[in-house]
């Protein structure tokens, strides 16, 4: 049984997105739906009592791909070497194993599709996770306002959800910046995220866009500096970090 505050998930489905990082989607009986954008905490028990506890975006919104009677979440784990709990998430939690969840969590950083404004995300990373889910949620609500999504990451085999991202039928506008390594004949050398690279592949400041960041704490402090000196006020930017100060 829980304590109080959390839930048992039961590990229904999980795949691989890349060679380190895993989708997993639970079913939670009590779950009582989740904001595009929310996180929750997962915590793990050792036979001796210790405990640790993570947080991780989720990649759902709503009751997932489940229902208000059965309803299910989905979240992105990515390996971390010296991680104490996602290497465990990731390569040993096995289809029917419960673990502890606290959530949904978080009233800032989220999108509903009561929001009428242009949108522009931009993720560094893993950051991306809360932006699929932002994406589900324009598109089941076929919101008419653009969506727009500038997703930085090292490489091509570094994608999360390729995909659903590039898909015809997607509803939010991905641009893919690689900073490491670029597919061939890739137009721009691999190379950080510059000014002159948010000006061109962003939404602009006239057209009043509400900006969601996610990565990296250098990744979000760059960039947001960065969107404000491209005349966006600073209220109209919200950020999610990790990795510490």
């Amino acid at each position: 049984m829980s304590s109080p505050g959390w839930r048992s998930g039961v590990l229904a489905r999980a795949r691989p997105l890349t060679p380190t990082a895993r989708s997993l989607v639970f079913t939670v009986e009590d779950w009582p739906g989740n904001e595009a954008g929310q996180h929750v905490d997962i915590r793990l028990t050792a036979p001796d009592g210790y405990q640790a506890v993570r947080s991780y975006s989720l990649a759902s919104a709503g009751f997932g791909a489940g229902s208000a009677d059965q309803p299910e979440l989905e979240l992105v784990v990515d390996r971390l070497p010296d991680g104490e709990v996602s290497p465990f998430l990731v390569d040993e939690l096995e289809v029917g194993d419960t673990v502890e969840l606290r959530g949904p969590l978080g009233r800032w950083f989220v999108w509903t599709p009561q929001q009428t404004r242009p949108v522009q995300l931009i993720a560094g990373g893993s950051g991306v996770v809360p932006f699929v889910a932002m994406a589900r949620a324009h598109a089941g609500a076929e919101g008419a306002a653009p969506m727009r999504l500038l997703y930085s990451l090292r490489s091509p085999a570094d994608a999360f959800y390729r995909d659903e991202l590039s898909s015809p039928t997607a509803s939010v506008d991905t641009t893919w910046h690689y900073t490491r390594a670029v597919p061939a004949e890739w137009p721009r050398s691999a190379g950080r995220l510059t000014a002159d690279d948010l000006a061109r592949e962003t939404l602009p400041a006239s057209a009043r866009p509400l900006i969601f960041i996610c990565g990296p704490t250098g990744f979000v402090e760059t960039v947001a500096r960065a969107m404000i000196e491209l005349g966006h006020a600073d209220d109209d930017i919200r950020t999610e970090r990790f990795g510490g100060i």
